[in-house]
């Protein structure tokens, strides 16, 4: 089967379409022909090798979501599951394949209306969007800031925000035509990515989702109402200076919280729960997935260099 891999860590370019063997499920796991495979941000973060340090190693192959066929079954799993259309997550990678192996706890049957490509635009970005929102304690009435709101993440937060009562949804993106189509998925407010905007944004926000990070982080801690809480649930603009937690300290009377937040800290059948919701909702047209661009398999170079650009509003899916 066709594979893309990293063959060197920096550029797009180090990315290789290579062959390998057809996989074989094992015991608890599945085998499922890939119809569609999301390009998330952590993909692109992996490969340029900022993530090294964590054990990944030149050879990996990207992608955390695919969206397809079952056509085989290790032991122990449910034979039924062949035929059906399925999401899937893979884990820190191994997307990015014609044949993809991934537990069979971690896959959910798709909709009859939802369409694979749907699936993996929404399949990751809406639970860390929901479970990110209810780690920073959001309430109704609150107010909301969502840095780094074109991607899937941030437009998914976008709309939960939005259906949770917030009382006003902020957001930074890089263009008017980005915040129009923002305001159309829920924004009330559109912002630079410094976080200035117009003389009707909110002067502070109980809640800031940040998909960024960055350098540039520290700065939205002022931001923040008293007893504010912001919660980093990416890091697409690289680590926040070592220090940034003076930036805290400093405010220290107004009781500002900060958090990080990872999926993988969320038990599987509460994922499961909020995925199935979620998928249901996308089917009915209550949740609005966007999407990019389709591009075939072998493309990913051109992925991840309009990722590394900035050019994506929505998410890229690849399709082999």
């Amino acid at each position: 089967m066709k594979a893309v891999a990293i063959q060197a860590f920096g550029d797009p370019e180090g990315l290789a379409v290579i062959d390998l063997p057809a996989p074989a499920p094992a015991g608890g796991q599945v085998l499922i022909t890939t119809e569609a495979i999301g390009v998330g941000g952590v993909d692109t973060v992996i490969r340029s090798g900022a993530l090294a340090a964590y054990g990944f190693r030149e050879g990996h192959i990207p992608g955390g979501e695919v969206a397809g066929i079952v056509t085989a079954v290790g032991d122990g799993v449910d034979a039924s599951w062949i035929g059906r259309r399925v999401w899937a997550f893979t884990g820190t990678g191994g997307g990015y394949v014609e044949q993809a192996i991934a537990p069979v706890e971690e896959i959910l049957p798709l909709p009859a209306d939802l369409s694979p490509v749907d699936a993996v635009t929404l399949g990751s970005s809406g639970v860390v969007a929901h479970f990110g929102l209810s780690h920073a304690h959001f309430s109704p009435g609150e107010s909301v800031l969502v840095r780094g709101g074109a991607g899937s993440i941030g437009i998914m937060t976008v709309q939960l925000a939005a259906r949770g009562g917030a009382g006003a949804v902020a957001v930074t993106t890089s263009s008017a035509e980005r915040g129009e189509r923002l305001r159309g998925l829920g924004a009330t407010h559109v912002l630079d990515r410094s976080g200035e905007g117009g003389e009707d944004a909110p002067g502070g926000y109980d809640v800031i989702i940040d998909v960024v990070a960055g350098a540039d982080m520290p700065s939205f801690f002022t931001r923040l109402n008293p007893n504010g809480r912001m919660v980093a649930v990416g890091a697409v603009g690289g680590q926040p200076p070592a220090d940034f937690g003076a930036k805290l300290m400093a405010d220290f009377q107004k009781s500002l919280s900060f958090a990080t937040f990872s999926a993988a800290t969320v038990a599987e059948a509460d994922r499961r729960a909020v995925r199935t919701a979620q998928f249901a909702d996308a089917s009915h047209g209550e949740l609005r997935t966007v999407v990019h661009e389709l591009l075939p398999l072998e493309q990913a170079v051109t992925a991840h260099r309009k990722m590394d650009a900035g050019e994506v509003f929505g998410r890229i899916v690849l399709t082999p």
